[in-house]
């Protein structure tokens, strides 16, 4: 795998960098084991500082405890959201690569040489998105949760808020979120997960902040990117586009070419 990570505070509209990345390779010590995390931080880069440095290890202690990968990572968002009571918050999209359930299940027990399929799976709470490229193809690996999204103003609305302008309470854009404390009742922390066994015809993991959605499309990056050599040249490329095309964002964006 090659990875590239790019980011840009973008200080023509930002006065401060809310972003926090963290990439992981040989993930719990298994060779091609990935884990990738991206937090885009709101009211304040508190929470996603934490979670930058923490939420892998929590995701690590849980894996003893959940035969579920999906299940450890919505008990860990969710473990965070909970010890965490702040009034800042932020997005999440967290993506494993792992051999079987990433602990006890490394085909032939060989850490160092492990064989088998190897499994892509992806969390996320709020807008920042993963992007699978399989045979030159766009496939969103997370969910958009926005006021704008039905499901999930009925979803708030049956707990006693509303929707205005797009916004939670009139607040906040996200429907869900880590962290957020006074808006629990309703900006929950509980992720979108799924799963994917890679295979010889996937190209590209994209994983990036709103920054880079706002000005561009899932189909989009996979055309803008696929002449490109690495994943370095890849994120570089993604990240000078969307200041190019005005994103008034924070930006954060990895790309794992495989």
């Amino acid at each position: 795998m090659s990875i590239g990570i790019s980011e840009d505070q973008n200080q023509k509209f930002r006065r401060t960098m809310e972003d926090k990345v963290t990439v992981l390779n040989d993930f719990n010590n298994v060779s091609n084991q990935l884990y990738a995390g991206l937090f885009d931080g709101h009211a304040g880069k508190s929470l996603s500082d934490y979670c930058g440095d923490n939420l892998h290890q929590t995701i690590l202690n849980n894996f003893t405890k959940f035969k579920s990968v999906s299940d450890n990572l919505n008990q860990s968002f969710l473990s965070v959201d909970n010890e965490q009571s702040l009034s800042s918050g932020c997005t999440a999209v967290v993506s494993l690569i792992l051999y079987g359930n990433g602990v006890n299940d490394v085909v032939n027990k060989d850490k160092q040489n492990p064989q088998g399929t190897r499994t892509l799976y992806t969390a996320n709470v709020g807008d920042a998105r993963a992007v699978l490229c399989r045979s030159g193809q766009a496939i969103r690996l997370t969910y958009d949760h926005k006021g704008s999204d039905e499901n999930e103003q009925k979803r708030i609305m049956d707990a006693g808020g509303y929707i205005l302008n797009g916004r939670v309470n009139g607040v906040l854009a996200v429907t869900r979120a880590l962290g957020d404390s006074p808006m629990k009742q309703y900006v929950v922390g509980s992720p979108y997960t799924t799963e994917i066994d890679l295979t010889d015809e996937d190209e590209w993991l994209i994983i990036a902040c709103d920054g880079l959605w706002d000005v561009v499309t899932d189909n989009q990056v996979v055309e803008l990117i696929k002449r490109c050599k690495s994943g370095e040249e890849a994120s570089q490329l993604l990240l000078d586009y969307a200041l190019n095309n005005l994103s008034t964002d924070n930006l954060s964006i990895i790309v794992i070419k495989f």
